[in-house]
């Protein structure tokens, strides 16, 4: 079976490696998004999947087999389905490709196209399912793969795993578990799919929850939010955009946090101000709801440090206001 792999930041890296050493599965090529500026130089750089292809495909061609397509398109469009057709593919696989794919781009694969989804659909469908997850301090998420649909994220369910959260994972821990996940559950999928011995089973689309695009502005804390709240946010925006408040005019990112516990610290402050420190915890700031104990933090342009060492360069701090 033909596969063609659509996909481009670093979760989708695992299930496209696993794809191009996987028995009974040709790796027709991979449709990513174009280059595009990263690092300090702001050079055009490919997408976390296109540096894997480029890496896999030197590997071949040292073995003496032909390097992967790539295909970068800035549209998908006419000329992009002539690309595609030329590569004959049976299957579209999609993971974290970003986005929606019309019906004549996939009348072209026999097989019609699938796509991982870091959720448990139809929950949370949308652009952000793991963010979502972890803001609204669930206890439960998981990894579905579905049909692609004209409508987003609410195609037939082929599989789907359940993941048990522990409420201290962060989006770039919990995107590198849903990665591992997608590179053991699309092996046995696709041979399923190519023998044509599984079937998908329809979502309840009544029981559907979305969840929309993340902004840098999302991560301004709003410090009248519950402590549980600022602490779960913490760890939604975490590596991306990073929660951030001001501080005597100075951005301050606040990288690691958590609820203060052992009873209510008395304080009379108002949402946002720096209360104190605790010896054994960290600095304590006043919420909406509760004391928030910020354990990490950056100035902007600074480099990230623990607490007692940032005090250090920021006598002030106590009984300041933040925000």
């Amino acid at each position: 079976m033909r596969v063609l792999f659509a996909g481009s930041p670093a979760i989708a890296v695992p299930a496209f490696e696993t794809l191009c050493f996987m028995e009974g599965i040709e790796l027709a090529g991979v449709l990513t998004n174009p280059d595009s500026p990263r690092g300090r130089h702001g050079a055009p750089q490919p997408t976390e999947t296109g540096e894997a292809a480029a890496r896999i495909s030197q590997m071949f061609e040292g073995q003496g087999r032909a390097a992967i397509p790539v295909l970068k398109p800035q549209k998908l469009d006419a000329h992009l389905r002539e690309q595609v057709s030329a590569l004959k593919p049976d299957l579209l696989v999609s993971f974290a490709y970003g986005r929606i794919f019309g019906p004549k781009f996939l009348a072209l694969f026999p097989l019609g196209g699938i796509n991982v989804h870091p959720s448990l659909l139809p929950k949370y469908r949308g652009p952000t399912p793991i963010q979502a997850a972890i803001i609204n301090r669930d206890t439960v998420t998981g990894i579905t793969v579905q049909t692609l649909a004209p409508e987003m994220d609410s195609g037939d369910i082929f599989a789907q795993e359940h993941l048990q959260l522990t409420g201290a994972e962060t989006t770039g821990v919990l995107g590198e578990i849903m990665a591992q996940k997608a590179a053991v559950i699309l092996p046995a999928l696709l041979k399923n799919i190519a023998s044509g011995t599984v079937q998908p089973t329809p979502q309840n689309h009544s029981e559907a929850s979305y969840c929309s695009l993340i902004t840098r502005a999302d991560g301004l804390i709003g410090w009248n939010r519950s402590a549980a709240e600022i602490e779960a946010r913490i760890r939604a925006f975490n590596p991306w955009p990073l929660s951030w408040t001001i501080h005597n005019g100075r951005e301050l990112l606040i990288l690691k946090a958590a609820v203060k516990q052992g009873g209510v610290y008395q304080s009379g402050g108002k949402a946002g101000m720096v209360l104190g420190i605790d010896k054994q915890d960290g600095i304590l700031v006043q919420t909406g709801e509760g004391v928030l104990v910020v354990t990490e933090l950056q100035y902007q342009a600074k480099k990230a440090l623990l607490w007692r060492d940032f005090l250090n360069g920021a006598r002030d701090f106590t009984g300041s206001q933040l925000g």
